[in-house]
């Protein structure tokens, strides 16, 4: 049988901070994996967003 361990790599979803502030309708998300060991803090990476078009930082939420 398989060893169950808890694994170092989880999914978090990134949110854009820009437009959460903006009040405009919709919402730009990205789901990627970061390693929990590594990185306890949460993730912020600047990505595009399709809806304000241009590049603006997402940060990880709950």
């Amino acid at each position: 049988m398989a060893k169950k361990s808890k694994d170092a790599r989880v999914q978090v979803i990134l949110e854009c901070t820009e437009h959460k502030a903006s009040g405009m309708a919709g919402t730009s998300r990205y789901i990627t994996t970061k390693n929990r060991k590594n990185t306890t803090a949460r993730l912020e990476l600047k990505k595009y967003n399709p809806i304000l078009r241009k590049v603006t930082v997402h940060r990880e939420i709950k």
